[in-house]
């Protein structure tokens, strides 16, 4: 069986350090490993409409901000297919399909769907197609015969009601769709990248993300805001790791080389951690370190990305490019799973022939 990779992010604004280290820098390391057949990078502007149907152009805006992320990372449109969900209408045929093949009931208790309800204050009010949103993913991952996810760990309910609904179809009309399995970030740290303000996710909307196309100084004043032990008042105090933002990114970035660029008094994070926790660290010095650990991670990125600006017709192109070889690619699953479930009618001889023979007979 080929390996094949889908991932993407919906196009709600620039990508943040979170999207990263959750996946986005996995997926480039996947995308040069040779260890792939093909590598699928959507961008999710459909799903992005489910709660953001009364403001299309804000989508419609963020499209080339992704891209323009997605890039300036790394992924190469040579090497990887970057394509807009929209633009490929098999998916919400194959949407349809999967949707007789999962209750109202099962959809309730998905906890990513949950958690995002109660954040988005949708309550009674939750449009359909947000509500239907793992069925929509689970046409996404099938439609091009995914066999891996890169994804960070809150997308795992997804990923398991994908697998759910693949069983499920194969069972009753044959193997016609590949289950695939979730790829987490080997670093423990990047599971999930706290806001800087120290909540639990980093969200666009809560006003907490470090975004890669931040500029130095946006990037120094975050790092220095940033929330880290509130009992740790004076130098002197013994300050704790656990919960600690700034230790959670130097977790997640860090390098030991780069102790002996910035801070050689200190063999390494380990060290650096004992120091904090004994007492006798400031913050601002831990932060001072994080913010060099960072901007050597951002500095290509940023420079990167004000070179794509310079050409967006280039970045379309790209992108219909893109779209243009993943309708190709989900065409023929379509028509797979059209053949399994018997609905292929002007395709299959053999049905047109017995009926014929069955209405001579008569």
């Amino acid at each position: 069986m080929k390996k094949i990779i889908l991932t993407g992010d919906r196009p709600t604004g620039r990508l943040h350090v979170g999207h990263y280290v959750g996946s986005l820098k996995r997926r480039v390391e996947l995308q040069n490993s040779g260890e792939y057949d093909k590598v699928n990078i959507m961008i999710a502007d459909a799903q992005a409409l489910t709660d953001n149907a009364d403001n299309p152009e804000k989508v419609r805006q963020n499209i080339i901000e992704v891209a323009l992320d997605y890039m300036s990372c790394g992924l190469d449109p040579n090497k990887s297919t970057i394509f807009i969900q929209s633009q490929i209408s098999e998916l919400c045929e194959l949407s349809f399909y999967y949707m007789n093949l999962v209750t109202v009931a099962r959809l309730q208790r998905n906890p990513t769907v949950k958690t995002e309800i109660k954040m988005r204050n949708f309550e009674a009010s939750i449009p359909v197609g947000f509500f239907t949103y793992p069925i929509s993913q689970a046409s996404d991952i099938t439609a091009f015969d995914a066999t891996t996810v890169p994804a960070g760990e809150d997308q795992m309910p997804m990923i398991e009601q994908t697998r759910e609904i693949v069983r499920r179809f194969n069972s009753i009309y044959g193997e016609a769709l590949v289950e695939p399995d979730i790829l987490l970030p080997s670093n423990q740290a990047c599971l999930r990248l706290p806001g800087t303000d120290g909540k639990a996710k980093m969200s666009k909307s809560l006003g907490n993300c470090i975004y890669l196309s931040d500029d130095s100084d946006t990037l120094r004043k975050k790092i220095m805001s940033m929330y880290t032990d509130p009992d740790h008042l004076k130098v002197s105090d013994p300050g704790k790791i656990e919960g600690n933002t700034v230790f959670t990114y130097l977790d997640a970035f860090s390098k030991p080389e780069q102790f002996e660029r910035y801070l050689p008094e200190y063999a390494g994070l380990d060290e650096l951690k004992a120091h904090y926790q004994k007492g006798g660290l400031g913050d601002v010095k831990v932060k001072k370190f994080l913010f060099s650990v960072l901007e050597e991670e951002l500095e290509p990125i940023r420079a990167k990305r004000k070179e794509l600006e310079k050409d967006i017709p280039y970045i379309y192109e790209v992108l219909k490019k893109g779209s243009d070889d993943a309708r190709q690619t989900a065409a023929q699953t379509l028509s797979r799973v059209k053949n399994a479930m018997k609905i292929n009618y002007f395709d299959d001889a053999e049905l047109i022939r017995a009926q014929s023979e069955k209405y001579k007979a008569e």
